[in-house]
Formats: structure tokens, sequence, C-alpha cells
């Protein structure tokens, strides 16, 4: 990718993928990439194998063929490996800790940051982005309102400072003003921080404002890639969630 004459480093790469549960494919040959400072949505139908690709990057999902590229590099994906790297994964759901505070859960977050005062100096640098989190430090987490703990999951995941941040349905769940700020808050984390995200998503025409490039998967493949003017103007979305392709 280019900008105004400047290479971009393709920083993940998966390519032809297979992924099988069961009997079931999961993935069936898909190659997908992300470019650093990107974001990238993953979209389709229920099925269709976006949270598998998030899953096989971060280690979650065995490759039966394929490889996973980091700096164009090979790489066996375990996952504090890929958290080590500068890769973090928000799954989705809303997985905080319940029981512990916002700020226990925000220290778990940093676990791979030894030096105490060093994981302070990130946690106060996350919670820049979420001033909300930073009243209610010391709350437990299910006290929160339903957004306030997807915004935490995502603040968790950003203590590790990680170039690439992979995230799962972040709407999942959640009231339409709220997915609006959750995916306010996802821009700007890539435009403050330079972090590349690939994100999987079902709220498709919001997110599409956000992102530079979308892949559309249907049945463990890629039906489509291409710019969001591109997916919109192609009618490859309706084709494929009406099962036409």
């Amino acid at each position: 990718m280019t900008e105004i004459g400047k290479m971009k480093e393709t920083l993940l790469k998966v390519e032809n993928a297979h992924v099988h549960y069961g009997g079931v494919k999961a993935l069936d040959g898909v190659s997908v990439s992300l470019d650093e400072e990107e974001i990238v949505a993953l979209m389709g139908p229920n099925g269709a194998g976006k949270s598998t690709i998030l899953k096989t990057i971060f280690g979650l999902a065995e490759l039966s063929a394929g490889r996973v590229f980091w700096h164009e590099h090979p790489v066996n994906p375990v996952p504090h490996k890929m958290v080590a790297e500068g890769i973090a994964f928000v799954p989705q759901g809303r997985r905080v800790f319940r029981h512990l505070t916002v700020r226990e859960n925000l220290e778990i977050g940093g676990f791979i940051v030894r030096d105490k005062k060093s994981l302070q100096e990130r946690i106060d640098e996350v919670l820049e982005f979420f001033p909300a989190l930073k009243q209610k430090l010391n709350a437990k987490s299910a006290a929160l309102s339903g957004g306030q703990q997807q915004m935490l999951a995502i603040a968790r995941a950003l203590v590790t400072r990680p170039r690439v941040l992979l995230l799962d349905e972040p709407s999942l769940g959640l009231a339409p003003k709220i997915v609006k700020e959750v995916f306010a808050k996802i821009k700007e984390i890539n435009e403050r921080h330079k972090t590349a995200i690939f994100v999987v998503e079902h709220n498709l025409k919001p997110l599409l404002h956000i992102v530079n490039r979308a892949y559309v998967l249907d049945k463990g493949m890629v039906a489509a890639e291409g710019t969001p003017d591109d997916i919109f103007k192609n009618g490859i979305l309706e084709k494929v969630f009406l099962g036409k392709v």
C-alpha cells in the first residue's frame, strides 16, 4: 500500500490458510493482509470464517495448511508469543474479569511488563483514551455498563502498546449510540497511536466509514476485497448475505 508515495510495511499476512473444526472447513484457502496504520474489516455472514482468521493469527486456531507471516517472516502463532511480538486480541463478548476492579483488569493486560513504574505509565497512557474508566478504577468490572466493559476490554489490550489490534465483534450487544462511540474510539486509537487494526464486525455500514480496506468472506473463502467504496458499489455484501455468491 502507498500513501503520498510512501511504502507501507505489511505487518501481518495470512497465506492460503486452511482450518478445520472436526469435519467442517472453517477456512478454505484464505489469504488476507494488514499493512501498518491500516484498519481492515473482515465481513460476512455467520460461519464465514471471520473470527477464525483472528484466532489463527493469535494462535487459538490450528492451521492444517497455510502460513502466518509477521513482518514478512513466517511464524508459528502461540498466544503469549504473539503478545510479546506486539499483537493484541480482544475476543467477542466483552470478556473482562468481572470479579476484579478496572485497575486490576488493566494490570493483567500488562502481564508482560515487568517494571511496575513502566506498567503504571502505560495504564495512565491508556486511561487518557478512556476517561470514563479513569473515574471507575476501583470499581468492580461487573458494575460497569456493557459499553464500559467493551471499552475496558479494548483498554486492557492496549496496555502492551501493540502494533496490531485484533478486534472480534466489538459492537456485539451494544446500543446504537454506544456502537458509534466504540467505532470512534477505534478510529482514535488508530490515528493517535498508528495501531493497525483487523476488525470483525456485523455492523457493516458504520464500520465501513472508518476502515481503509475490507475483505468479504463466504463459506470460509474470500469472496471480495477492496476499499469501502468498492464493497458498496459491487453489491457483494448483499449477494453474500442472501446466499447468491
